[in-house]
């Protein structure tokens, strides 16, 4: 605390003009010396044991390149960027046109698989599915929703936003393969499993599918469009790709279709990966993000036959110290109503509201000039300023529908 001394403070020993006094405080915790710093702190609280916490490969080996043959690649390409001078002509007129195709063939065979394997960490998707496991996706796969009512296909790549909307049909799936070799397809979400918080729900999951005929694979279960409830915010759908070594029999996986009771469709994707970790190898992952949205609510009214979910934050009652004789410096109707039911309070204000709305006429016509009436001077100022906002259509009363 600083305080600041005046002339007035004068005597035959002492004079202080305009000088700074600073007075004591307390110092809290720890002296810095021996006080950890956050960057302490944090190591500490994400300490992690090498014997115990440590990732396991379970996937292919993507290729490696080693930064001399990429630095070598890349100068080779500018000698021969340099000597094309057309290429720079269309450049300065801005009519350069890029292959987009070829771009993303090089980033699959450079650094593709890394960079999807940390996107992945860091939404936390090996975590959620597989623990204590990890692979990189060396197989590229197009996954797109065919959404009739916009021009603009929603494609899957890693975490995007996709609108539930644009999620209802099965969406189309690509990817090169051999004919003659045999994966499995799953879509599935470990975000807002209604039943269990270990368990997710497989909304696809395809078998034996030879090459890349999707439609020519085991269906055991259906596609069913992603399901967010309202409140809980952005939900992962992750489409996950398998290797078969050999056709394998998923009979004990079979459900009816159309499969609609969501007890059916849990699922734990480690489960699934250690009963058949011998065979089946995780070539491929994409996944998006979807939200709650009208098209939704006649989905789980009609089609599932149940009420749409709603998630809400679950406050704690707020603290109401007890009441006063004389509360100081308060206005006096927000005082008393801090110890009403809300419910008496909102009604008063809807009567008040209906008392000045003609049933056929409306509302009454607000006021031309709402600062120019004057109020008695013996008002009180919380009347006075309840008034005010009446007259400027401010105030909780215009909050009551």
């Amino acid at each position: 605390m600083t305080s600041r001394l005046f002339n007035y403070l004068k005597s035959d020993l002492i004079v202080i003009n305009y000088q700074q006094l600073r007075h004591g405080h307390k110092m809290r915790g720890k002296r810095p010396g021996i006080a950890k710093n956050l960057q302490q702190r944090l190591e500490e609280m994400n300490r992690k044991d090498p014997e115990i916490d440590f990732k396991v490969d379970i996937g292919f080996q993507p290729s490696k390149l080693s930064r001399s043959a990429l630095s070598t690649g890349y100068m080779e390409y500018v000698k021969q960027v340099r000597k094309n001078p057309e290429m720079e002509r269309k450049a300065r007129r801005k009519e350069l046109l890029l292959d987009l195709e070829g771009v993303k063939k090089d980033w699959w065979s450079t650094s593709a698989p890394q960079q999807i394997k940390t996107i992945s960490d860091h939404y936390g998707v090996y975590d959620d599915l597989f623990g204590d496991a990890y692979f990189y996706p060396v197989l590229p796969m197009e996954i797109k929703y065919e959404y009739n009512s916009s021009e603009i296909i929603p494609v899957v790549h890693r975490g995007n936003l996709i609108k539930s909307s644009e999620t209802q049909q099965p969406p189309k799936i690509n990817y090169e393969a051999a004919p003659d070799s045999l994966w499995t397809l799953l879509l599935t979400t470990p975000d807002a499993n209604f039943t269990s918080r270990e368990l997710e729900y497989c909304h696809w999951f395809i078998g034996n599918i030879p090459g890349n005929d999707i439609d020519k694979g085991d269906l055991l279960i259906d596609y069913m469009r992603p399901i967010p409830p309202m409140g809980m915010g952005l939900c992962r759908y992750i489409f996950v790709l398998y290797k078969q070594d050999k056709k394998i029999d998923f009979a004990e996986y079979k459900k009816e279709q159309p499969c609609l009771a969501l007890e059916k469709r849990n699922w734990k994707t480690l489960d699934f990966y250690r009963k058949y970790q011998d065979i089946i190898t995780p070539a491929s992952i994409a996944f998006f993000q979807a939200e709650w949205d009208q098209s939704l609510k006649d989905f789980y009214h009609n089609t599932l036959q149940m009420k749409s979910p709603k998630f809400e934050y679950d406050f704690p009652p707020p603290y109401i110290r007890p009441q006063e004789w004389f509360p100081l410096k308060q206005a006096f109707n927000l005082y008393l109503d801090r110890y009403r039911d809300p419910k008496d309070i909102n009604k008063d204000f809807l009567l008040k509201k209906l008392k000045k709305t003609h049933p056929f006429k409306g509302p009454e016509r607000p006021l031309k000039y709402p600062r120019a009436y004057a109020f008695d001077r013996d008002m009180p100022s919380w009347l006075k300023t309840e008034l005010v906002k009446e007259q400027l259509k401010q105030g909780r009363i215009n909050d009551i529908e």
